[in-house]
């Protein structure tokens, strides 16, 4: 389903760059086909620190709204964000068995604690990530975390190139993912045999893509490729995508229709 057509020239032209802009979002190899205009996240997520930025969670157990403040090189809360895809910041909870997935927008208070709200979650080990922008780069910082209560682990489900969510087949194509290369995703929205086209945006996207690695959870975020145009996105979809680590990794697809926000589930592997 994939073929790896990616050219080092590509990779080589972007380093280049970023030794010339000194912007550490741009130091991640890009796509010489792509749109996106977003700083890419660096690195694979599971760092406290990075950047001179700590991620500082208020507690380790998950039991409700969760509270955290994002410290910069001085020490002090940092208050200043920058939207990426519309929001000031991602925040993710994710099970260690990759079954339990949240994606919310925490609000900040004027001293520079967020709040998630989060849904209940089954008991077992987990990990929060938040994701954001501070002065032009993207970092992606993340903790441990336990949800209290007796746990029992699925095995992860095997790489498949389709996957279903309520009533919509979701078909997954595009570039074979090798691990460190930039490569080409794409995302085709089917329901009852028929494409979809009425996706409607969701964060500025008509689909947004995160991936998570079987094991240690690393973090990556598939980037879209085009931009919105009304409610009628769809049948395809293109995405960015760069792995950080070969093996499986499992991908949260969320996409919006008729007002109701969608998720699906995938995985796939990585050379």
């Amino acid at each position: 389903m994939f073929t790896i057509t990616r050219a080092l020239a590509a990779v080589a032209a972007v380093g280049l760059l970023a030794a010339a802009c000194g912007n550490s979002s741009a130091s991640m190899p890009m796509s010489p086909t792509t749109t996106s205009s977003s700083p890419m996240a660096m690195g694979d997520g599971l760092a406290a620190e990075s950047g001179g930025y700590k991620f500082e969670p208020t507690s380790t157990t998950v039991s409700g709204p969760f509270t955290f403040r994002i410290l910069g090189p001085d020490g002090q809360a940092v208050t200043a964000f920058e939207p990426e895809q519309t929001k000031l910041m991602h925040f993710y909870l994710v099970r260690s068995d990759l079954t339990g997935f949240q994606h919310v927008h925490p609000t900040m208070a004027a001293d520079g604690t967020w709040t998630a709200p989060l849904a209940a979650a089954a008991p077992g080990s987990y990990r929060v990530y938040a994701q954001f922008v501070v002065n032009g780069a993207d970092e992606v910082l993340s903790q441990p975390v336990t949800v209290p209560g007796s746990a029992t682990t699925s095995a992860l489900a095997a790489p498949s190139a389709t996957t279903e969510a309520d009533g919509y087949t979701l078909t997954i194509g595009g570039d074979k993912p090798m691990a460190g290369m930039t490569h080409t995703l794409t995302i085709n929205v089917a329901s009852n045999g028929q494409p979809v086209s009425d996706l409607q945006p969701y964060l500025d996207t008509y689909a947004h893509v995160s991936a998570f690695h079987a094991g240690d959870l690393a973090f990556a975020h598939l980037h879209p490729q085009g931009t919105v145009d009304g409610d009628h996105g769809g049948p395809q979809l293109t995405f960015e995508a760069m792995l950080p680590k070969p093996g499986d990794w499992r991908l949260f697809i969320q996409f919006q229709t008729a007002g109701v926000l969608h998720t699906a589930a995938v995985t796939v592997s990585a050379g």
